[in-house]
């Protein structure tokens, strides 16, 4: 036989070896008797030992040393044996991959958000999530409002989770949670001494910003509960992170704005204290945001989590919308 009929042979012997041959023979190997396993499994003794014979004539040798008290596998027998019961561990293997991940238990998630994490119900929901689903692969991307959307937009994030609502004939959107607004004071500031902030007392203020997100939504915010000019305090706008702003804050160059979630990120120097107006906190909404032809698994387990979560509450009075960049240009 030449070695090119060898091959054959053997790719041919390999395609004739079926999952329960090895199934069989490992469970031979586990009971140290034919009939022993032929029981266990509910099978005729004569059917059982049919297919060890046949697997033995495939593979081109004995896999055990039969006798009256049982049988053990030979030192071939056992090398075979062993890459058996890996071939049938990845097998189960693939099947739970298969039934997991149309359940979304498994597979690839990206998560894009420009808000804090270091505290608040986004940092809560993703370790709930990495709890329910630990065999998911989960990506968190933090960039700008507009690059998120243009991310959603092309298939590079699965879902969008930020303030406000942005306008998109192509996604859907779910309210989620209210943040307040609090306001960040160098710790020696005569405000510092209140529990309460109103916005009225920013009057004779400098409040630092940043230029990313979400500086502007928080400028229109300040606008919209100062209307009037005069009445407004003095806005300066960094090309610096929130972390910066933080700092700047700290060394008493001006006061800064921040949402709820950003509070886990303590630094030294400065203070929370909560905004208010005539009627109470200001509260911004969050929203989930997603493509509604992405049939990503896992992407529903993460929107179905957020769902039961988060049950869309009641309008509230002292809630104040942000909008989109978008939205803004639009006026």
């Amino acid at each position: 036989m030449t070695e090119i009929e060898t091959r054959n042979d053997q790719r041919n012997a390999a395609r004739a070896i079926d999952l329960q041959q090895l199934r069989l023979a490992v469970a031979a190997c586990d009971y140290g008797s034919f009939r022993r396993a032929a029981e266990a499994l509910s099978i005729k003794h004569t059917a059982f030992s049919r297919a060890i014979g046949q697997l033995e004539h495939l593979v081109g040798t004995s896999l055990f040393e039969r006798s009256s008290g049982g049988i053990k596998p030979t030192l071939t027998g056992c090398a075979i044996l062993r890459i058996a019961r890996l071939i049938l561990e990845q097998v189960d293997m693939l099947v739970d991959a298969g039934r997991s991940g149309g359940r979304g238990d498994t597979g690839h998630l990206s998560v894009g958000f420009f808000t804090s994490m270091s505290t608040g119900n986004l940092r809560a929901t993703i370790g709930e999530l990495k709890k329910l689903l630990p065999g998911l692969e989960l990506a968190m991307m933090e960039r700008s409002r507009f690059r998120l959307m243009t991310a959603l937009g092309n298939g590079t994030v699965d879902v969008v989770v930020s303030p406000g609502r942005p306008a998109s004939k192509d996604t859907r959107s779910l309210l989620l949670w209210s943040e307040r607004i609090l306001i960040l004071l160098p710790q020696d500031h005569v405000l510092a001494a209140r529990e309460i902030v109103y916005w009225t007392d920013l009057r004779n203020e400098k409040i630092l910003l940043s230029e990313y997100d979400p500086g502007q939504e928080l400028e229109d915010l300040l606008i919209s509960k100062l209307v009037l000019p005069d009445d407004r305090p003095k806005v300066e706008r960094h090309d610096v992170s929130r972390g910066i702003i933080k700092s700047l804050t700290s060394m008493g160059m001006g006061l800064s704005l921040a949402m709820e979630s950003d509070i886990g990120a303590s630094f030294a120097g400065v203070v929370y204290r909560e905004l208010q107006d005539g009627t109470g906190p200001s509260r911004v909404d969050f929203h989930a945001h997603w493509r509604e032809d992405n049939q990503n698994p896992a992407l529903k387990r993460f929107l179905s989590l957020l769902a039961e979560r988060y049950p869309s509450p009641p309008p509230h009075p002292g809630r104040d919308r942000l909008v989109s960049p978008l939205q803004i240009r639009g006026r």
